[in-house]
Protein backbone atom coordinates (compact mmCIF):
# COMPACT_ATOMS: atom_id res chain seq x y z
CA UNK A 1 0.00 0.00 0.00
CA UNK A 2 1.36 3.43 -0.97
CA UNK A 3 1.52 6.33 1.46
CA UNK A 4 -1.20 8.07 -0.55
CA UNK A 5 -3.47 5.07 -0.03
CA UNK A 6 -2.61 5.05 3.67
CA UNK A 7 -3.68 8.69 4.01
CA UNK A 8 -6.84 8.19 1.94
CA UNK A 9 -7.88 5.13 3.95
CA UNK A 10 -7.28 6.90 7.26
CA UNK A 11 -9.21 10.02 6.28
CA UNK A 12 -12.19 8.08 4.93
CA UNK A 13 -12.12 5.77 7.95
CA UNK A 14 -12.71 8.81 10.16
CA UNK A 15 -15.73 9.79 8.06
CA UNK A 16 -14.16 12.58 6.01
CA UNK A 17 -13.43 13.04 2.31
CA UNK A 18 -9.86 13.48 1.07
CA UNK A 19 -9.98 16.54 -1.20
CA UNK A 20 -6.30 17.04 -1.92
CA UNK A 21 -2.91 15.62 -0.96
CA UNK A 22 0.50 17.22 -1.51
CA UNK A 23 4.03 16.20 -0.58
CA UNK A 24 6.78 18.77 -0.96
CA UNK A 25 10.49 18.17 -1.48
CA UNK A 26 11.11 19.55 2.01
CA UNK A 27 9.10 16.77 3.62
CA UNK A 28 5.81 18.62 4.14
CA UNK A 29 2.63 16.55 3.87
CA UNK A 30 -0.40 18.76 3.25
CA UNK A 31 -3.76 17.03 3.56
CA UNK A 32 -7.04 18.75 2.67
CA UNK A 33 -10.26 17.28 4.01
CA UNK A 34 -13.98 17.96 3.78
CA UNK A 35 -17.22 16.33 4.84
CA UNK A 36 -18.60 13.97 2.18
CA UNK A 37 -21.30 15.61 0.06
CA UNK A 38 -24.81 14.24 0.38
CA UNK A 39 -27.26 15.73 -2.18
CA UNK A 40 -30.19 17.45 -0.50
CA UNK A 41 -28.50 17.82 2.87
CA UNK A 42 -27.02 20.98 4.35
CA UNK A 43 -23.27 21.16 4.06
CA UNK A 44 -21.13 20.94 7.17
CA UNK A 45 -18.07 23.09 7.71
CA UNK A 46 -14.73 21.55 8.63
CA UNK A 47 -13.62 22.86 12.02
CA UNK A 48 -10.29 23.10 13.79
CA UNK A 49 -11.34 20.12 15.93
CA UNK A 50 -11.87 18.05 12.76
CA UNK A 51 -8.40 18.93 11.51
CA UNK A 52 -6.83 18.08 14.86
CA UNK A 53 -8.64 14.74 14.96
CA UNK A 54 -7.35 13.76 11.53
CA UNK A 55 -3.85 15.04 12.36
CA UNK A 56 -3.58 12.89 15.50
CA UNK A 57 -4.75 9.77 13.69
CA UNK A 58 -2.48 10.33 10.70
CA UNK A 59 0.56 10.85 12.93
CA UNK A 60 0.00 7.43 14.48
CA UNK A 61 -0.74 5.64 11.21
CA UNK A 62 2.14 7.22 9.27
CA UNK A 63 4.59 6.26 12.00
CA UNK A 64 3.32 2.66 12.01
CA UNK A 65 3.56 2.48 8.22
CA UNK A 66 7.05 3.99 8.23
CA UNK A 67 6.15 6.97 6.05
CA UNK A 68 8.99 9.51 6.07
CA UNK A 69 7.91 13.15 6.47
CA UNK A 70 9.00 16.22 8.41
CA UNK A 71 5.75 18.11 8.96
CA UNK A 72 2.05 17.34 8.61
CA UNK A 73 -0.61 19.94 7.83
CA UNK A 74 -4.32 19.11 7.76
CA UNK A 75 -6.77 21.77 6.62
CA UNK A 76 -10.10 22.46 4.98
CA UNK A 77 -10.63 23.49 1.35
CA UNK A 78 -10.20 27.18 0.62
CA UNK A 79 -12.16 29.44 -1.69
CA UNK A 80 -10.23 27.90 -4.61
CA UNK A 81 -11.20 24.30 -3.78
CA UNK A 82 -10.10 21.81 -6.45
CA UNK A 83 -12.68 19.76 -8.35
CA UNK A 84 -11.26 16.28 -8.88
CA UNK A 85 -14.11 13.77 -8.79
CA UNK A 86 -17.31 13.64 -10.88
CA UNK A 87 -19.39 14.28 -7.75
CA UNK A 88 -17.44 17.52 -7.19
CA UNK A 89 -18.92 18.87 -10.42
CA UNK A 90 -22.40 17.84 -9.35
CA UNK A 91 -21.87 19.41 -5.93
CA UNK A 92 -20.74 22.76 -7.29
CA UNK A 93 -23.04 23.09 -10.28
CA UNK A 94 -24.03 26.75 -10.55
CA UNK A 95 -20.81 27.98 -8.95
CA UNK A 96 -18.11 29.99 -10.70
CA UNK A 97 -15.16 27.73 -11.55
CA UNK A 98 -11.86 27.90 -13.42
CA UNK A 99 -11.16 25.07 -15.85
CA UNK A 100 -7.84 24.33 -17.56
CA UNK A 101 -8.07 21.94 -20.50
CA UNK A 102 -5.44 19.34 -21.34
CA UNK A 103 -5.24 20.64 -24.93
CA UNK A 104 -6.02 24.01 -26.56
CA UNK A 105 -9.64 24.52 -27.52
CA UNK A 106 -8.69 24.61 -31.21
CA UNK A 107 -11.28 25.04 -33.95
CA UNK A 108 -14.10 24.50 -31.44
CA UNK A 109 -13.34 27.93 -30.04
CA UNK A 110 -14.32 29.79 -33.20
CA UNK A 111 -16.35 32.80 -32.13
CA UNK A 112 -15.93 31.95 -28.43
CA UNK A 113 -12.21 32.07 -27.65
CA UNK A 114 -8.77 31.99 -29.23
CA UNK A 115 -7.86 28.52 -30.61
CA UNK A 116 -4.73 28.34 -28.41
CA UNK A 117 -6.62 29.08 -25.20
CA UNK A 118 -6.75 26.41 -22.46
CA UNK A 119 -7.97 28.21 -19.34
CA UNK A 120 -11.55 29.39 -18.85
CA UNK A 121 -13.67 30.89 -16.09
CA UNK A 122 -17.43 30.60 -15.93
CA UNK A 123 -20.56 29.31 -14.24
CA UNK A 124 -20.64 25.50 -14.19
CA UNK A 125 -23.69 23.87 -15.80
CA UNK A 126 -24.65 20.35 -16.81
CA UNK A 127 -24.39 19.53 -20.50
CA UNK A 128 -27.16 18.16 -22.69
CA UNK A 129 -25.90 14.55 -22.47
CA UNK A 130 -24.61 12.37 -19.63
CA UNK A 131 -21.02 13.20 -18.67
CA UNK A 132 -20.99 16.53 -20.51
CA UNK A 133 -20.54 19.87 -18.76
CA UNK A 134 -20.68 23.52 -19.79
CA UNK A 135 -19.22 26.83 -18.68
CA UNK A 136 -21.16 30.05 -19.12
CA UNK A 137 -17.99 32.02 -19.77
CA UNK A 138 -17.12 35.12 -17.78
CA UNK A 139 -14.68 37.86 -18.81
CA UNK A 140 -11.10 37.59 -17.60
CA UNK A 141 -10.46 39.40 -14.33
CA UNK A 142 -7.31 40.47 -12.47
CA UNK A 143 -5.99 38.17 -9.73
CA UNK A 144 -7.89 38.23 -6.43
CA UNK A 145 -6.19 39.51 -3.30
CA UNK A 146 -5.53 37.07 -0.49
CA UNK A 147 -8.49 36.66 1.84
CA UNK A 148 -11.13 37.65 -0.72
CA UNK A 149 -14.44 35.82 -0.71
CA UNK A 150 -16.09 34.18 -3.69
CA UNK A 151 -18.88 36.20 -5.25
CA UNK A 152 -22.31 34.69 -5.90
CA UNK A 153 -22.50 33.11 -9.35
CA UNK A 154 -25.62 35.08 -10.22
CA UNK A 155 -23.84 38.40 -9.66
CA UNK A 156 -20.82 37.34 -11.70
CA UNK A 157 -23.05 36.11 -14.51
CA UNK A 158 -25.04 39.34 -14.52
CA UNK A 159 -21.84 41.35 -14.82
CA UNK A 160 -20.81 39.26 -17.81
CA UNK A 161 -24.12 39.64 -19.63
CA UNK A 162 -24.30 43.42 -19.82
CA UNK A 163 -26.80 45.09 -22.14
CA UNK A 164 -28.57 41.80 -22.81
CA UNK A 165 -25.56 40.27 -24.58
CA UNK A 166 -25.56 36.50 -25.06
CA UNK A 167 -23.20 34.69 -22.69
CA UNK A 168 -20.78 32.42 -24.63
CA UNK A 169 -20.80 28.79 -23.55
CA UNK A 170 -17.95 26.25 -23.56
CA UNK A 171 -18.82 22.55 -23.61
CA UNK A 172 -16.39 19.94 -22.27
CA UNK A 173 -16.08 16.48 -20.72
CA UNK A 174 -14.11 15.59 -17.60
CA UNK A 175 -11.60 13.66 -19.72
CA UNK A 176 -10.63 16.95 -21.36
CA UNK A 177 -9.92 18.68 -18.03
CA UNK A 178 -6.39 18.98 -16.68
CA UNK A 179 -7.39 21.03 -13.64
CA UNK A 180 -10.57 22.60 -12.28
CA UNK A 181 -11.24 24.57 -9.11
CA UNK A 182 -13.69 27.02 -7.61
CA UNK A 183 -12.91 30.56 -8.72
CA UNK A 184 -12.14 33.07 -5.94
CA UNK A 185 -14.11 36.12 -7.06
CA UNK A 186 -14.13 39.33 -5.05
CA UNK A 187 -17.34 39.98 -3.09
CA UNK A 188 -17.07 43.56 -1.85
CA UNK A 189 -20.30 43.27 0.14
CA UNK A 190 -18.57 40.86 2.52
CA UNK A 191 -21.52 38.49 2.40
CA UNK A 192 -21.04 34.75 2.00
CA UNK A 193 -22.55 33.18 -1.15
CA UNK A 194 -25.91 31.65 -0.37
CA UNK A 195 -25.93 27.93 0.31
CA UNK A 196 -22.21 27.61 1.09
CA UNK A 197 -20.97 26.98 4.60
CA UNK A 198 -18.01 28.97 5.92
CA UNK A 199 -14.67 27.19 5.85
CA UNK A 200 -12.36 26.63 8.78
Amino acid sequence: MTWQQVVARTVSGLGYELVDLERSAGGLLRVTIDWPWVPGQDERAITVDDCERVTRQLQVVLEVEGVDYRRLEVGSPGIDRPLRQPHDYERFEGEVVEVTLRAPIGAAGAGVAAPARRRFRGVLRRGAVEGAWQLELLPEEPPVRSGARRAPAARARAAAAQDGATVPVLGFTLEEVREARLAPLVDFSGRRPAGRAPRA
